[in-house]
């Protein structure tokens, strides 16, 4: 016997999440089947709406001034701009207290662990001091055992972007004695326990401040790599900045990312606030279907196959990247549904010449109606209850665009909206 429930959404990243929050306040019975992890952990933790056109023109100062003119197909064109809107509200509530920007629909420009600016939406609290249009002088700091952050490189590549501020960058050795090559959750662990160094009274916070204050030279503002802190991030950043006399803030990292594992844990307890029944590590095998709709989908349990039956269902499984879609020799494939993907027969048409060029490839993806339901190479709906969001959709570059989260958030919003609707 299948089990059931009113929507089912198969993928468990940000859009899957948001798809089925949206969909559960519907009052609708929702259940998340994830395969894999949520590559959440994976991301720097900032939120981007639309930072570049496709055409490459920006940064853009606001996202929302260029939506209307994206091309057709677009993810954003498909949904609107109340629908980008909405999914950026529904992260705010999430997140309340822990994220910054929801007071403007400008992109705020944030420094990377590399040196580069980011044009983004949303940003932790812990990067707000760090901004790239404060014109107070920053002093990068990175750690001898953390190699994922070169603080000297990357405050030379934020002085070659023509920042309003002048950066330095040094590294020191973390006061406590670690392994060649720490967990970034090490880090983050001994500034939450603040232990006594060598048995005295002096903690890991105040040790660190003493050793990073004598570089300060004027510096109004220190950069830490993003591990101060799991459970007292800003209980860390607080002692910091009294022991230091600068404000402090974090440099968003690479993976893995701890402001993403702290994003990670607060969209899953926002999925149990919601009500939602999650099930992650099993894969979604197969699937039956009845005419027009799809009928259930079988999941891999222990080596059992189990079928699950709902009204509605949302595809979130991400794209290339996230292993969404499998790519071989002979082409691009949607592996749960088989949903349509355009795609030139020859795969030399597949990329440019131009490593860092325009290549055709990252849009590849499924192709949504306006309601999200995949459509077939004809135009026409492959499933009447079945709604795509998120990575695995199609006709967007979300690397270069910056667009990444702001799809999924808007995609994952408007699509469990309209299932949850439907289903009860």
């Amino acid at each position: 016997m299948a089990i059931e429930q009113d929507v089912l959404v198969v993928g468990g990243g940000l859009a899957g999440i948001t798809a089925a929050i949206s969909a559960a306040r519907s009052g609708a019975h929702v259940r998340l089947v994830s395969y894999k992890q949520s590559t959440l952990r994976h991301a720097s933790g900032l939120v981007d709406v639309l930072g570049y056109t496709p055409d490459g023109e920006g940064p853009l100062v606001d996202p929302f001034d260029a939506i209307d003119d994206l091309p057709e197909g677009h993810p954003y064109e498909r949904v609107g701009t109340d629908a980008v809107a909405s999914g950026l509200a529904l992260f705010d509530e999430i997140t309340a207290g822990t994220y910054e920007g929801s007071h403007t629909d400008a992109n705020a420009l944030v420094p990377t662990h590399g040196g580069t600016i980011k044009p983004t939406a949303r940003y932790p609290d812990s990067a707000a001091a760090g901004l790239a249009s404060d014109g107070r002088d920053a002093l990068l700091v990175g750690f001898e055992r953390l190699p994922g952050f070169d603080a000297p490189l990357a405050a030379t590549h934020l002085g070659a972007t023509g920042a309003p501020f002048r950066a330095r960058g040094v590294t020191v050795e973390f006061p406590v004695k670690l392994s060649a090559d720490p967990k970034v959750t090490r880090f983050a662990h001994l500034l939450d326990q603040d232990e006594g160094i060598d048995g005295g009274t002096r903690g890991v916070r105040r040790a660190l401040a003493e050793l990073v204050k004598g570089h300060l030279d004027g510096a109004e503002r220190v950069g830490f790599p993003a591990v101060l802190g799991d459970d007292h991030p800003r209980e860390v950043r607080a002692d910091l900045a009294e022991y230091i006399g600068a404000d402090v803030f974090e440099v968003p990292m690479g993976p893995p990312s701890l402001p993403g594992i702290r994003l990670e844990d607060r969209l899953f307890a926002a999925l149990d606030e919601a009500g939602v029944s999650i099930e992650t590590g099993n894969p979604v095998v197969g699937f039956e279907r009845d005419g027009d709709t799809v009928a259930s989908v079988t999941v891999s349990r222990t080596g059992n196959e189990v079928p699950y039956a709902a009204e509605q269902y949302v595809l979130a499984t991400g794209g290339l990247v996230g292993k969404g879609l499998d790519s071989d020799r002979e082409g691009v494939r949607e592996p749960v549904f088989d949903c349509h993907i355009a795609q030139p027969p020859d795969r030399y048409d597949w990329f440019g010449d131009d490593a860092f060029g325009d290549h055709p490839f990252a849009r590849f993806g499924v192709d949504p109606d306006r309601e999200l339901r995949p459509v077939d190479a004809g135009g026409t709906a492959e499933f009447d209850n079945l709604r795509a969001a998120g990575a695995v959709l199609g006709n967007y570059d979300f690397a270069a665009e910056k667009s990444g989260s702001g799809v999924s958030l808007a995609t994952g919003y408007h699509a469990g909206t309209l299932a949850g609707e439907e289903a009860t």
